[in-house]
């Protein structure tokens, strides 16, 4: 029976031998057991065990201590550690004996005299240079076991140990954002080992929130106020000469996500719904995305309806929408941590209808350098589609052509930094917007802007004099600064003072009112003296001043008049007809000479204009006419003296009519026509002249040549018996003159000459005072048919012929004689 217990128990009822074994005992329980013999009358009395017995294994002496180890060795002292038996015996230990021996001696020397129950154990009082090997026994109730396998031999000296680490934190730990949190342990080695703390392999540092702190035997890095980023790999490394140890701990500061990435994207507007898209939160807060909250929002009203909350696609059905009515969309993330801030969309019309964008408003420019501006504008209405990119096109102001600043797309930035500009061009740009459906109109172009580096302040003016004086007036004159501080100089202020005075008095109220390096500084007081200087104005401001190096004394000089002709006023001016005639030149003299324009000494047309300045004249006289060539002079005279230039103007315009037209030789199918070259030629070559002719009976003249260089021509092919009029014209390289016209028509027939004379004229009968005569007809009739032949006779001496008759016929008998 069990001890407690005072029901026996049965365990075998036949055992004919003097022992038996009791099995189905439980460990550590005590039992009382009872034995009886039996025979065939019956049973005996029972016999009982004194005492309880305590089941349990058989006790034997411990196992071998194991993993005896050298902790740390000194000159003077050894620490060594080790750990329990695998197996006790069968009863606890009851104390630890540590044996040591030197070497070269045979027996081992028990070192612990006391009990000792640690196992770690110093063994101090050594001799420097004495080496010893070392083992350990363990001791139960039955008595001392089999020591464990000896140690290295050891030398005592000082020694170096390497470097232990017991972190007090597990591989990973999760950290709320705002919570602070710390890595601890404790470390040992010899020499004292360097401890060193790293995130994601990078050295942290003691900040505002970053602590460390470490002593011999303890390390710590604390971080207060934890951010996302502190998540990461923490490493601590504890190293020294013999070694180095290394812990990790995998933090993960957590928190919220950031709001999803838009901007939301209408893939599909329709009447009823819409289809947005939006990309995931750039952090999800350390902890996985578990779904979005989706709500919806009449524009014009303040109410957030939800849509769903229940969606982990970055993609969502906007349902149940009104026609027409606009509506934004905004988004959450969700995580383990807590909902993000809300991405919101723009507005979008509920409409079926796609189209592509509208053109955004003009674009503005800044930033501008000698080869890059940024160009930013406003997102236009994206037609119902999301807008894909955005084209963003450049052209010089004086081209036609837009081309575009990149292939690559722009979006979903509102601005782009346009390169390679040409540095002084003048450009403008304009920005279209492109969804699914196409390319949008452009923009209105930008203002015009110059590709020049940002300006600062002009340098001074350089070489300022006075180069001229009356007795009211300086003229100044001056080169423009070195540095125009990259900006144009928009002119130059003048200013004088008069000597012994302490103000300066401005000559100009604005730079713009003298543009150029050069300026008269009126109302001066005649016999003082002044002093002047100048400075250079650009958009930036006023450049310091730049001084005329002398005083200059008011008063008048004298200096003959000068004439510098213009290109105009070269010996020979040609001008065509029609256009306008000037002729200049830059007068010099003080005083000022007196101007005056004559033409083959008589005054000049009253249609000629003529204008006097301060440093030239000018004559002018529009739509120019033959009439108005000839010489032109120019004279200008003060007391000085005079001076004249002429110049020989020549106006170039068509040729007057050719003079003289003549017409002979008239045949039955031709005549020949001649003329003179006109007496004005237009001041140009004549090229050639143009023949017309006409019917009597037609009103249309019909050319039958144009390129001729002759004065004479051949008509042919005329018909025969028909009256022609002639007309011809001569031409230039301006034009074709007036026409000559034959002042009576030509009939177009063979011309009448005399017949040839007759032949073979001889006698054939002689009287005393008569002679018979006869003849064969001549050649040629003279292009009519003979009517006659007159006979004439002449006495022999005599000069004259006497005529005697005409006759019919080819004879003749001559009487009287």
């Amino acid at each position: 029976r069990e001890s407690d217990h005072r029901a026996w128990t049965p365990v075998t009822y036949t055992v004919t031998r003097q022992n038996a074994t009791v099995q189905g005992l439980t460990e550590g329980k005590a039992y009382f057991f009872r034995i009886a013999a039996e025979n065939i009358i019956g049973m005996g009395p029972f016999t009982e065990t004194p005492k309880e017995l305590v089941i349990r294994d058989p006790i034997t002496v411990p196992d071998r201590p194991e993993d005896l180890e050298v902790k740390a060795v000194t000159k003077n002292s050894v620490t060594l550690t080790w750990n329990p038996p695998k197996y006790n015996g069968g009863s606890d230990i009851t104390m630890y004996v540590l044996e040591s021996r030197l070497i070269g001696k045979e027996k081992f020397h028990r070192v612990t005299k006391e009990k000792m129950l640690d196992r770690k154990y110093t063994v101090e009082g050594l001799k420097e240079g004495d080496t010893f090997e070392y083992r350990v026994s363990a001791c139960n109730i039955v008595g001392q076991g089999k020591p464990s396998f000896c140690t290295k031999p050891i030398t005592c000296k000082d020694e170096i140990a390497p470097p232990t680490l017991d972190l007090d934190f597990r591989d990973k730990l999760i950290v709320r954002v705002g919570e602070a949190f710390s890595l601890t342990g404790r470390y040992s080695g010899k020499p004292a080992p360097k401890v060193t703390w790293l995130r994601d392999d990078i050295v942290l540092k003691e900040d505002d929130r970053t602590k460390i702190k470490t002593t011999p035997t303890t390390l710590c890095l604390g971080i207060l106020k934890s951010v996302r980023g502190d998540s990461g790999k923490y490493c601590v490394t504890v190293e020294n000469s013999t070694g180095s140890r290394k812990g990790y701990c995998q933090v993960n500061v957590v928190d919220r996500p950031s709001p999803p990435v838009g901007p939301v994207i209408f893939d599909e507007v329709h009447k009823d719904h819409m289809v947005v898209s939006w990309k995931p939160p750039l952090d999800d807060g350390g902890s996985e995305i578990t779904n979005y909250i989706i709500e919806k929002k009449d524009a014009h009203r303040d109410l957030w309806m939800p849509v769903t909350s229940a969606t982990v696609k970055t993609t969502c059905k906007i349902p149940k929408l009104l026609e027409g009515r606009e509506y934004q969309v905004r988004i959450y993330a969700e995580n383990l941590y807590g909902i993000s801030d809300p991405l919101i969309s723009d507005e979008m019309k509920a409409k079926d209808r796609f189209s592509v964008p509208d053109a955004p408003e003009q674009p503005i420019i800044k930033d501008v350098t000698k080869d890059s501006a940024v160009v930013v504008w406003n997102k236009p209405y994206d037609g119902g589609k999301p807008i894909t990119t955005y084209i963003v096109e450049k052209k010089e102001t004086m081209a036609t052509r837009w081309v575009r600043v990149t292939k690559d797309p722009i979006f979903p930035s509102t601005q782009f930094k346009v390169p390679d500009l040409l540095e002084g061009c003048e450009y403008e740009f304009r920005v279209s917007a492109e969804n699914e459906i196409g390319v949008g109109d452009p923009s209105p172009p930008s203002k015009p802007i110059f590709a020049r580096d940002p300006i600062a302040k002009p340098s001074p003016p350089i070489n300022p004099e006075a180069v001229d004086k009356t007795k009211n007036s300086v003229d100044l004159s001056w080169h423009p600064p070195r540095h125009d501080g990259n900006g144009k100089i928009i002119g130059y202020l003048v200013e004088y003072q008069k000597v012994g005075d302490e103000d300066w008095k401005k000559a100009n109220l604005t730079a713009d009112s003298c543009p150029e390096t050069k300026f008269k500084v009126t109302g001066l007081t005649e016999g003082l003296t002044y002093k002047f200087r100048v400075k250079a104005v650009n958009a930036a401001g006023e450049s310091e001043p730049a001084y005329v190096p002398d005083p200059v004394e008011v008063k008048d000089r004298l200096e003959p008049p000068e004439l510098i002709l213009d290109a105009n006023m070269a010996r020979e001016q040609h001008v065509k007809a029609g256009d306008t005639l000037r002729l200049s030149a830059v007068i010099k003299g003080v005083p000022f000479p007196k101007v005056s324009w004559k033409k083959e000494d008589h005054e000049v047309s009253p249609k000629a204009d003529i204008e006097v300045t301060g440093v030239g004249s000018k004559l002018e006289i529009r739509n120019t006419v033959h009439e108005d060539g000839g010489i032109y002079s120019l004279t200008v005279e003060n007391p000085a003296g005079s001076k004249t230039v002429s110049v020989k103007v020549v106006v170039l315009d068509k040729p007057g009519p050719p003079r003289n037209l003549q017409i002979s030789e008239v045949r039955s199918d031709s005549c020949y026509l001649t003329w003179k070259e006109p007496e004005d030629d237009g001041g140009s070559v004549i090229t050639n002249y143009v023949v017309e002719r006409k019917d009597v009976a037609s009103a249309q003249w019909l050319p039958i040549s144009s390129s001729s260089k002759k004065r004479s021509h051949m008509a042919k092919y005329l018909i025969e018996g028909t009256q022609y009029l002639f007309r011809v014209a001569a031409e230039n390289q301006f034009g074709r003159g007036p026409y000559v016209e034959t002042i009576k028509p030509i009939k177009a027939i063979d011309p009448l000459h005399p017949p040839g004379p007759p032949k073979n004229l001889h006698h054939v009968d002689v009287d005393k005072t008569e002679v018979s005569l006869v003849w064969n007809r001549p050649d040629r009739d003279g292009g009519a048919e003979i009517t006659g032949y007159l006979v004439e006779y002449q006495e022999d001496g005599a000069e004259e012929w006497t005529k005697f008759q005409t006759v019919p016929m080819l004879d003749c008998v001559v009487t009287g004689l």
